[in-house]
């Protein structure tokens, strides 16, 4: 499994590498933005795995990591973790919005990378290899295409990542009805590790944004998430 370490520190990197390679990564280091987005380039990796995951550590010399991570997203749907110092909540969302898969933040446990590194993996492979279901979804004002990963409100299209769509459309198989915290984890980032908690926090934060619809997914205290049925569009 071919991974692409994007990091600036050369000891970082180094002691990171060894612990990847034991566990079955090829790691390609990128030590700037730019190395990285040459490395991603189709014309790079001809007759090469493609990778499986990119682990962007946000603090680089040349570019801001935020912005390596939208360039990356318009290059390839291969999914990135972003390494980060930063622990609120809008820095993450943040990461999210630009196509970010997941995150881990500094000091991280090598452990939790691992765990974080094979679920966005698994679910990739799980998208590849699952038939497209039914076409398509009418929620009120919001309209899911499963086949072709598309949701739009009121007929404008909203884009997405990976994991924000596949959270949201396990909630709209069943509307109205509460899935409970450890059934979306399972499901969504096909891990029982604890420690996704937060990220799903994360998700269900970025999804209400991004649809505009801070009610849509409602939060059922000790219990999980429900998705609540938008109203249709009233005209002028």
């Amino acid at each position: 499994m071919r991974l692409l370490l994007v990091e600036d520190d050369d000891h970082v990197a180094a002691a990171l590498s060894a612990v990847l390679a034991k566990h079955g990564f090829k790691v390609v280091h990128a030590r700037s933005g730019e190395e990285a987005l040459q490395a991603v380039l189709p014309a790079a990796n001809v007759g090469k795995t493609p990778f499986a995951v990119v682990l962007l550590d946000l603090g680089l010399p040349d570019q801001d990591g935020y912005q390596v991570c939208g360039k990356i997203r318009k290059i390839t749907s291969t999914p990135v973790i972003m390494v980060t110092a930063r622990a609120d909540v809008r820095s993450r969302i943040h990461g999210l919005n630009l196509g970010a898969d997941d995150y881990v933040v500094k000091p991280y446990d090598t452990g939790e990378l691992l765990a974080r590194i094979h679920a966005v993996s698994r679910r990739t492979a799980g998208e590849e290899a699952e038939p497209a279901a039914d076409p398509s979804q009418r929620l009120g004002r919001l309209t899911l295409e499963l086949p072709t990963r598309r949701v739009s409100v009121d007929g404008t299209a909203v884009q997405l990542t990976r994991k924000e769509f596949d959270l949201l459309a396990l909630l709209a198989q069943r509307p109205g009805v509460v899935f409970g915290r450890e059934q979306i984890i399972s499901e969504v980032w096909r891990t029982s590790w604890e420690g996704t908690g937060r990220t799903l926090e994360v998700h269900v934060a970025s999804l209400r944004g991004k649809l505009g619809m801070p009610a849509l997914i409602e939060t059922v205290r000790g219990v999980g998430y429900r998705l609540v049925v938008p109203a249709a569009h009233q005209g002028p």
